[in-house]
This record gives structure tokens, sequence and C-alpha cells, in this order.
């Protein structure tokens, strides 16, 4: 008898530890919070998203990353952009945790996640999402990366290959940023690329200094001062309450992030049913096509400015982009 008691105690123990761990996200940011524009269909507040869990794990050079959770069933990750977080994703994690086990992954320097002054490499921050996926104890899992995220899984395929990946899912992110100087405009437009000079980017991106669009392309930021999408209202009112970013650290990684040139992994190394999508007020339309062009069997949406097609299409129009993402991920893979 007192071995059964002392074993359920042991068993009760560790079920109280796993809670602990298990933190929902209004204990974690310590408070509610209200969004400015109520929606039919959406939560009104945070804590109305029940389940929604705040998480984290320390990657192997001793990073603490944070990660957002909710739902269950087939694990769904998806890779911010560039000083992005998982607080816009609310919309997008609350529509889509009624079928899948969705986690957004603050990366290393952004968000919640630990700043740092090492790593600041895109193939350091594809092993921190090889890391996180062992971490959640994944076999199989669908990746979305959007805008500098999909770097980060086109770095995390490039190092570990695509065996434990079911979909691939990519947001309007340029195959190369940085434009070189011997390129025809047929190969900038099909790679994307927005500036002649990283430095330069880096600058205005993180200073605001002053750069005209021969230099770098700013149509991706006049698009986010766009705030006519209400559900865009809500996703970023609640990000800029609760996560401050430092533009000290988010600066490291911009130049490794705008050299990068993807093209031949995205030729070469993606062999699984793959999601692109973009929008008419985007300038990477071009270099999406080419990427629908050479991964075989892959899926193009475009948006039409109607429809909030810019870089940040997936928090403009959360109901259009979860349903095309939605029906791409149940949708069976054909058999060669």
């Amino acid at each position: 008898m007192r071995l059964i008691t002392k074993i359920a105690s042991v068993v009760s123990l560790m079920m109280f530890s796993s809670s602990i761990l298990a933190s929902d996200a209004v204990t974690v940011l310590g408070r509610d919070f209200t969004f400015p524009n109520k929606i039919e269909g959406l939560p009104q507040r945070l804590s109305d998203f029940k389940g929604l869990q705040i998480n984290a794990f320390t990657t192997n050079d001793g990073v603490k990353l944070s990660y957002w959770e909710a739902g269950s069933g087939e694990p769904l990750i998806f890779v911010p952009g560039w000083s992005a977080n998982g607080a816009e994703y609310f919309n997008v994690m609350y529509l889509l945790s009624k079928q899948y086990h969705v986690y957004v992954l603050d990366p290393r320097n952004q968000g919640l996640s630990q700043n740092v002054e090492y790593g600041n490499r895109l193939s350091r921050f594809g092993m921190d999402l090889k890391e996180f996926t062992d971490h959640i104890g994944a076999k199989s899992v669908n990746l979305c990366g959007w805008s500098m995220g999909a770097s980060i899984i086109w770095s995390y395929i490039d190092l570990f290959g695509t065996q434990n990946v079911n979909k691939l899912a990519f947001i309007d992110e340029p195959v190369s940023i940085y434009t070189h100087s011997d390129w025809s405009e047929k190969e900038r437009l099909d790679a994307g690329g927005m500036t002649t000079s990283p430095e330069r980017m880096i600058a205005a991106f993180t200073q605001g200094a002053p750069v005209n669009n021969q230099v770098v392309d700013m149509a991706a930021m006049e698009r986010y001062k766009a705030m006519e999408s209400k559900y865009f209202q809500n996703s970023e009112a609640f990000a800029r309450e609760f996560v401050k970013n430092d533009p000290k650290f988010l600066s490291q990684v911009l130049f490794d992030h705008a050299t990068n040139d993807w093209r031949d992994v995205i030729r070469a190394k993606i062999n699984v049913p793959t999601a692109i999508f973009t929008g008419d007020y985007s300038h990477n339309v071009p270099s999406q096509k080419w990427m629908h062009s050479v991964i075989p069997g892959s899926q193009l949406f475009v948006y039409t400015k109607e429809e909030q097609g810019d870089h940040f299409l997936a928090f403009k129009n959360p109901l259009r982009f979860t349903q095309d993402l939605t029906a791409f991920l149940n949708k069976p893979e054909v058999k060669k």
C-alpha cells in the first residue's frame, strides 16, 4: 500500500510539474488584454482564447526561446519574419487551433525570446528551429514561414532536409534580398532583389535613416503603415502592448539575412507539397512566381489588393489566409 501511495504521489507531482511548465498566456503576460475592435468570431479579450499558452525551451548554445501554442492534432509551426513575434499571430492561431496543434516560435532577439549577441545568422536560426521540433517531440511537422521566417525554414532544409516535414508554406519572402550588380533585370525580379546596399537597408529598417527606392525597396514598410484592416489593428495593438523589441539586437541578423541567396535550396532541396502566398501590393510577386515554377507541384496564391494582398496578408486577412492554408494542408498528396 505504501508503494502504491508513493507511486501515486510521484505521478501527481509529475502532472503538477507539467502543468507549471505549460503556462497560459494571461499568466505569462501578467494581465488580460481587450482588443480595440470587436470582430464576430474572434476573441474580444486575450482571456477569451482558452488554451493559448506561452512556453519556452533552451537551445544547445544556452538561449531561451519562447513559443506560443494552442490546439491539438497535427503540428503546424509558424516562423515569424524579422522583428515579428507570436503576438501578431493571435487571430491566425485562434482560427487554426480548431484543427491543428499550432505553434509560433519567437526567434532569438525577437518577441519574448532572449536577447543575445551571438548566433545571429540564418544557419543558427535554422538550427534553433530544428531544436524546437525536437523539443516538442514532433516526428512530422508542417512549417509556415513568413518573410525572414521563410529564410529560416530554407536554412533548416539546407541543413537537415525535409525528411521530417509534411508540408511547407511560405509567405512573400524574396529569394535573395541583395541585388547583385551583374544581374539582369529578369534575374533581379526572379530573385526578388530589393537592395543594393545591406548597410543602407539595415539603417533604414532599424534607425529610420533616409533612403530612396533604388537603394532599398521600402514598399513592405509602407504597407505596414496601411492600417485599414481591423484584424491587423487588433493583432498589432496586442503585440505593441506586450512585446518590446530592442533595435540593437534586431539589427544583428539583418546583414546575414540580406546577403543570402536561397535559389539553390529552393531549386534542389524542396521536395514536399508547398504553398506560396503573395499579393498584388507586393513587389515580390515575380520572385514568388519563380519559386512556384521550380518547386514541383507547388501551389501559388496571389491575393488581390481588395483581399489585402501585401506583405502582411496573413494578419490583415486572417479568415481568407487560414481557409486557404487549411485547404492546402488537408489536400491529399498525389502519389507519384
